[in-house]
């Protein structure tokens, strides 16, 4: 069995609280992705359709999108589409999608529509990250549903923690009862200004209840940041100078870092319960003459030279 073969990765870029960043962070990190060679899929689950509109595909010309995928069941292969700035691949979203609340509740297996409809195209891609509306409805839910882990955006202020407190217990939440192996991807902290005393010391709290599970990288408050989005290009294409692109490309080596120690650790892990069972085979004694002798039957999956 080859322990290194990589899969794709989904990310949820999730937080209740309106205005944190989910959106800047879903687009630029994406672009940030693809900027390094990966293959990358957008998807949008917000009505407001900012992550479709940030990545240069017109919402209000959408003629097929994720209302489509969740809904009806068409496949994301049909209605996704291309963002030639983002150099990625987008399922996009419009208002269409408020209504699909609605029509998910008299549907079998709602919370799975969009695990179910991912299973076809994980292997096209190396991440997948859904932006999340700003509520934990069933929209929210089906992300976490199909995700690995939960990338949470935080502005540094008194109300974030609260925020934060309901966010983790839903995750928690999810965890019990249909995903089991969801994890905290990170804590991110958006819109920081180091001049602000209260962002310092909220970034100061979170470090001290949250350790690893925050970023290292931090995203400053940054005009170019906030301009991209009236252009539909991400910041990597605005202006690759910034102090906000170079965030995102620092965010995303993170990620990638982060991820290439995982792998490491499953590998090891794997190989040595590997190992193990092999020494555990059993024996068997076979009669030679008057002697019996034990004999370790051997491996049949011994990798070959050349294979």
């Amino acid at each position: 069995m080859d322990y290194t073969a990589r899969m794709s990765r989904v990310i949820a870029i999730a937080n209740q609280k309106g205005g944190v960043g989910k959106t800047t962070t879903t687009v630029n990190l994406s672009a940030a992705l693809a900027s390094m060679q990966k293959r990358v899929l957008l998807i949008d689950l917000d009505p407001q359709g900012n992550a479709t509109m940030g990545c240069g595909v017109d919402k209000y010309e959408v003629e097929k999108s994720v209302f489509d995928v969740l809904v009806d069941g068409m496949s994301i292969n049909e209605a996704k589409q291309h963002s030639l700035e983002n150099k990625c691949d987008v399922l996009p979203a419009n208002a269409d999608l408020t209504a699909a609340e609605v029509e998910l509740m008299s549907l079998d297996r709602r919370e799975q529509r969009l695990h179910n409809a991912l299973t076809e195209v994980r292997g096209d891609y190396d991440y997948i990250l859904i932006d999340c509306p700003p509520s934990l409805n069933i929209l929210t839910l089906n992300a976490f549903v199909t995700a690995d882990s939960v990338l949470v955006p935080i502005q540094c202020e008194y109300y974030a923690l609260e925020g934060l407190s309901a966010l983790l217990e839903t995750i928690e939440g999810v965890r019990e009862t249909v995903n089991p192996d969801l994890a905290i991807e990170g804590l991110l902290r958006t819109m920081y200004d180091g001049r602000n005393r209260l962002g310092v010391e909220v970034s100061g709290q979170l470090i001290q209840h949250f350790g690893d599970q925050v970023f290292r990288t931090v995203v400053p408050r940054n005009v170019r940041l906030a301009e991209a989005p009236s252009h539909g290009i991400s910041i990597m294409q605005y202006d690759k100078t910034s102090r906000g692109a170079l965030a995102y490309l620092a965010l995303a080596g993170e990620i990638l870092r982060q991820r290439s120690r995982q792998e490491k650790t499953s590998a090891n892990v794997a190989a040595s319960e590997s190992n193990t069972n092999k020494s555990d085979a059993p024996v068997e004694q076979v009669q030679v003459g008057a002697d019996t002798a034990t004999v370790k039957p051997v491996s049949s999956d011994i990798e070959t030279a050349d294979g």
